[in-house]
């Protein structure tokens, strides 16, 4: 596995949810804050994002939005004055309450959202900014284009075998995006992960420590394997990550530990060997320590 791979792994609950929203004239819909991803895809015609916080965002045909923390928001067919924004119909109202898709002004959007379990998330998707807006128009992206135009196809005109495409083509979606994001100078800003992720030494070090979370690593194998040296990749790595490469190790493996404990069956010895420990109570030891509860509790909490 890869750092943006894993870092969805371990969050994701669930499959995405999407539907499609039809309409024209004035309207004004409003998405409150709620604990996941959302996005939105423009499939034709023109209309505005309002960020509860933030300023308004034009979305034009084939942009895509990303809300990587679920902030609420507000879609209109304008910049909507404040007392309009607050009579903003709730987007569960619909599809009844606002009026029919007509004429050369109407807007088709993709709305969707992503089921996540933020108890541990990764530092890479903590860094998102609340809205990452991607253009039609930035041909940097190809493969995010495509996914798009697949997409806007198969919701279009739903064909046999469309209930597993249109969720695979969301997952895809989700990781272009933040793939992007991660590829963009201008849209970063002063973000750590995108840094890290363009150095060739620490996404060495890292793609190793995810690809095999178990193996008995030590700072100078590590450092080896990377062709640095043990103070190079420390200091590298600590000021890109944030942490040290062996403390990024432990909380890494706590946190498959918890995704494992969270969506497998598997008895706790078989947990504690997938990440790197000889025995379930070494296993406990550092879970515990991570998230103030043993592994069989975190289990059972995660399951009530």
């Amino acid at each position: 596995m890869d750092v943006v791979s894993d870092a969805i792994a371990a969050v994701r609950t669930g499959s995405p949810s999407a539907d499609r929203l039809r309409v024209g004239g004035s309207w004004c819909v409003r998405l409150a804050p709620y604990e996941g991803a959302g996005f939105h895809v423009a499939l034709t015609g023109s209309c505005w994002l309002l960020p509860d916080s933030g300023p308004p965002l034009t979305l034009r045909p084939g942009d895509a939005v990303l809300l990587p923390h679920g902030a609420g928001h507000v879609l209109a067919d304008s910049p909507a004055p404040a007392a309009a924004v607050a009579r903003a119909i709730p987007f569960e109202a619909l599809p009844d309450t606002l009026p029919r898709a007509a004429g050369p002004d109407a807007v088709e959007l993709l709305c969707g959202k992503y089921r996540l379990d933020r108890s541990h998330t990764h530092p890479l998707l903590t860094e998102l900014p609340d809205v990452v807006h991607l253009p039609h128009d930035d041909a940097r992206h190809p493969e995010l284009r495509s996914a798009i135009g697949l997409l806007s196809r198969e919701v279009a005109a739903a064909g046999p075998g469309s209930c597993a495409a249109v969720p695979s083509l969301l997952d895809l979606l989700l990781v272009y995006m933040i793939r992007a994001w991660t590829t963009d100078p201008a849209g970063r800003g002063t973000a750590r992960w995108p840094a890290a992720l363009a150095d060739p030494v620490v996404t060495e070090a890292l793609r190793l420590l995810h690809t095999d979370p178990a193996r008995t690593w030590t700072a100078d194998r590590l450092a080896a394997r990377a062709g640095v040296s043990r103070a190079t990749l420390n200091r590298r790595f600590t000021a890109l990550v944030g942490r040290p490469p062996m403390t990024y190790l432990t909380w890494w493996r706590m946190t498959r530990a918890a995704t494992l404990l969270r969506t497998a069956d598997a008895p706790l010895e078989s947990v504690a060997r997938q990440v790197g420990y000889a025995s379930p109570y070494a296993l406990s030891h550092a879970f515990r320590r991570e998230f103030g509860v043993t592994p069989g509790r975190y289990r059972t909490n995660s399951l009530a």
